[in-house]
């Protein structure tokens, strides 16, 4: 939310590089509903893969988009990644959801971050899932969060899904996926998925 594809770019070849073939997806919180916006990402997914074992990476909103599609999916993916994505309505956005700009700029899906319904409704895939929580945010008697670790917008509990492994990197929100333990993480997923496929074949 607020970035573009291009900030996943770094990652983006560096999967690239890994032998993986990451494919970016494009969406606009101020222009289109949750309804429209996962639908789109849903078609985007199942035309891609083609029946090609696949993983899904998602950064903040994009995780909880890949979360509402997941059950839908034509075929489930081998794993997902879920980077500085919120858990739950997190106090972030229950703070300035009411506010005219915020809900200007970041639409129906700004407002349903700060939803505790809607968040906590949220499937959690049953595939191997890695969570990614940032701990480069502000700590201390000036912090909102305290001394929660947090990534400047979400602590890492809000980050956190029960019962799924979850890597801290000292990174801010915006730059989680630049970590370099996110690749390689990703990598060594990869590669005993592949090493499984193989035997079995």
């Amino acid at each position: 939310m607020g970035r573009t594809p291009l900030s996943m770019l770094i990652l983006g070849a560096r999967l690239r590089a890994r032998g993986l073939q990451p494919v970016l997806f494009g969406y606009s919180v101020t222009f289109e509903s949750f309804e429209g916006c996962t639908e789109r990402l849903r078609k985007f997914i199942d035309r891609k893969v083609e029946g090609s074992s696949y993983i899904l990476v998602g950064h903040s909103l994009g995780a909880v988009l890949l979360r509402a599609v997941y059950s839908r999916l034509r075929s489930p993916p081998a794993a997902c990644f879920f980077l500085a994505s919120p858990a739950q309505a997190c106090r972030a956005a229950r703070a300035i959801a009411s506010r005219g700009l915020y809900k200007l700029a970041t639409g129906q899906m700004g407002q349903l971050l700060a939803n505790p319904g809607f968040m906590s409704a949220l499937p959690v895939p049953n595939c191997p899932t890695r969570v990614y929580a940032g701990t480069g945010g502000p700590i201390g008697p000036m912090s909102p969060f305290g001394k929660e670790p947090n990534d400047g917008i979400l602590s890492v509990q809000e980050a956190t899904l029960p019962g799924l492994p979850v890597t801290t990197v000292r990174k801010l929100h915006t730059f989680v996926m630049n970590a370099k333990v996110v690749v390689e993480e990703i990598a060594q997923v990869v590669d005993t998925i592949t090493a499984k496929s193989n035997l079995q074949s």
